[in-house]
Parts: structure tokens; sequence; C-alpha cells
């Protein structure tokens, strides 16, 4: 799946965007907290920060760690307040 990181979680992150290997958000953001250290302090657990929120496919807001997620998805991290 493709992840793509927008303001502080990019900066955070380093990188604009990677491809990474989840079946759901809970897996895909223990993993990116395995990887980004400095990201890994926006991650609690499964769950993103409140600060920040996780877009699927840029159809709608993921919360749940359950969610399932595909090789074909693209999972939008950015901050709470970017959504506009």
């Amino acid at each position: 799946m493709h992840v793509e990181f927008l303001g502080v979680p990019r900066e955070r992150a380093g990188v604009a965007e990677l491809d990474v290997q989840a079946d759901t958000l809970g897996r895909l953001l223990g993993t990116l907290a395995a990887q980004m250290p400095a990201l890994a302090e926006l991650i609690a657990v499964d769950r993103l920060h409140p600060s920040l929120v996780a877009s699927l496919n840029g159809d709608r807001f993921i919360s749940d760690p359950g969610t399932p997620l595909g090789d074909d998805d693209c999972v939008l991290i950015l901050s709470a307040d970017a959504g506009g």
C-alpha cells in the first residue's frame, strides 16, 4: 500500500511518501512507528495522536486500528487541522 504524509507528519517522517506492507491501519501505524522514531512520538500504540488524521483513498477518514487495508489502497496522514 502507498502512504503519503502532509504537514507535521511529513516533517516527522522525513519523507513525503513510501510503500508499506500492512493489512490493517493498526499494523500500518505500528510499522511506521518502528521505522520512523520521530513520527512514533505521534502514534499511541496503534492509533494516531488526536492532532493527526488518516484518510483512506481520499474517500473517508479512518481511525479504527482494525480497518482493513489492501495493496492498492493509499493512506494519507496529515494534521487534523489541515483537512480544510
